[in-house]
């Protein structure tokens, strides 16, 4: 159990202090820009605003909600959203098998089979390569039975939207609010907010299942509903992570551009 603890806080640390360093050194020059605008062009919206009559259709409009999507869909955090449109029964199951087999979900079940592995959690599983291997299959297993039940089975009966939606240069403070938030709150295909039954539900229904090939001394109900908790504790974290990999993958993506179209010039040159 305290290796559980353990991991929990590596992983929200690890999106607290890395991830947050990088994504505010590529939000503050773009803020920087986006600020001088106005300025510039408060002259030609005062000249548009004595010719045009504002349209009815947009004075009863409701904002639209600020969010980051994604270009196209990303190998590391495959439910980050990259379209607005919702999802079909198809698209969900297939966003379930994503999910189960990304790169976060390996990472992670890697990281949690040597946290367990160090401090022998379960002790059901012993110690050596085969228990490493059983406690990295574990986790990779119950986190896709989360999966099935949450983002396929329970989002698709219920017309739930299982995508996470980034806010648009999220501040620290509003990052960590909108992290919690998603635990608890989510939204419908009809794009309403609703509470996360699916998201609340799916892992305690995968880890009630894993009890299957879990040691018999760790398939206690207490045991059962520890998981559950570190579960959902954890996806604070996650949910950190894909608040702010919109803006960490701009700025990379940038990077490259540049870098290329520096060669590209070089060559010319040449």
């Amino acid at each position: 159990m305290r290796s559980e603890l353990l991991l929990s806080c590596l992983r929200f640390a690890f999106a607290a202090i890395v991830v947050s360093f990088v994504a505010f050194g590529a939000v503050l020059p773009a803020r920087a820009q986006d600020t001088s605008k106005p300025a510039d062009q408060s002259g030609q919206a005062g000249q548009d605003k004595d010719n045009k009559k504002p349209s009815p259709a947009v004075i009863v409009q409701k904002p639209a909600e600020a969010v980051s999507l994604l270009d196209e869909k990303s190998i590391i955090f495959p439910d980050i959203a990259a379209s607005t449109k919702p999802l079909s029964a198809g698209e969900k199951f297939e966003l379930f098998v994503d999910n189960s087999i990304s790169v976060h979900t390996v990472l992670y079940s890697a990281l949690a089979a040597g946290v367990g592995q160090a401090d022998n959690s379960p002790t059901g599983w012993g110690q050596g390569w085969d228990a490493y291997g059983k406690r990295f299959g574990g986790s990779l297993a119950s986190n896709a039975s989360g999966e099935f039940f949450g983002t396929f089975i329970l989002s698709s009966a219920l017309h739930y939207d299982p995508r996470f939606f980034p806010d648009r240069d999220p501040s620290f403070g509003q990052a960590v609010g909108h992290s919690l938030k998603r635990i608890f709150v989510t939204k419908s295909d009809a794009g309403k907010q609703v509470v996360d039954i699916p998201g609340l539900v799916g892992p305690l229904l995968g880890e009630g299942l894993a009890n299957v090939y879990w040691p018999d001394r760790n398939r206690t109900a207490g045991d059962t509903f520890y998981r559950y908790g570190i579960d959902i504790a954890t996806r604070a974290g996650g949910n950190f992570l894909r608040e702010y990999w919109p803006v960490v993958r701009a700025k990379f993506s940038h990077s490259g551009s540049a870098q290329a179209a520096r060669f590209s010039e070089t060559r010319t040159g040449q």
